[in-house]
């Protein structure tokens, strides 16, 4: 008998190939989009703490105010390497691809981070450094904060684009107030 997670990570995998094609990498992931900017840790307003699971956020949504600036805990709670990226959803969209890159690099696999190979260049002249400010990559049972600055309304998420998470449901929404 095929289990039922087996089922839904076979799924979740066939429909990131097929959003995976519609994508390009471009400047909008490591800035976010237009969504915000780096904030500075004395200028957080509050800290918010995000735990990853396997594939879902805790909390699945976050509300902001204009301007705010917010200090992210992000804690990865799950069995497998995890991902917290805020923008907007063509920006997840098109990161996607970056990562399917990772994990065919050897880079990701599945509970761990091949840390090594993360400066190689991935044939395209990027790397997979990940050390944009609007985004971390957990091991299971890493921390690390993302402080950010949210200088206006737009439709914006923190999401995993690890291959087959997001289509699994691994995003939340952040909401203006």
């Amino acid at each position: 008998m095929v289990s039922s997670k087996f089922v839904i990570a076979a799924f979740a995998m066939s429909m990131s190939a097929a959003a995976l094609g519609a994508g390009t990498h471009g400047d909008e992931h490591g800035h976010g989009a237009k969504n915000g900017e780096p904030g500075k840790a004395s200028d957080a307003n509050r800290a918010v703490t995000v735990e990853m699971h396997d594939n879902y956020y805790e909390p699945d949504a976050i509300e902001v105010k204009p301007g705010e600036t917010v200090r992210f805990v992000i804690k990865n709670k799950g069995s497998l390497v995890h991902e917290f990226n805020i923008g907007t959803p063509a920006m997840h969209e098109s990161h996607q691809k970056e990562m399917m890159k990772m994990v065919q690099h050897g880079v990701i696999q599945g509970g761990k981070l091949n840390r090594d190979m993360m400066e190689m260049d991935m044939g395209d002249g990027t790397s997979m450094k990940h050390d944009d400010p609007n985004s971390v990559l957990l091991e299971p049972g890493e921390s690390k904060e993302v402080i950010w600055k949210f200088s206006e309304k737009g439709d914006i998420e923190f999401a995993c684009n690890v291959p087959g998470h997001y289509q699994s449901g691994m995003y939340g929404k952040v909401n203006f107030n």
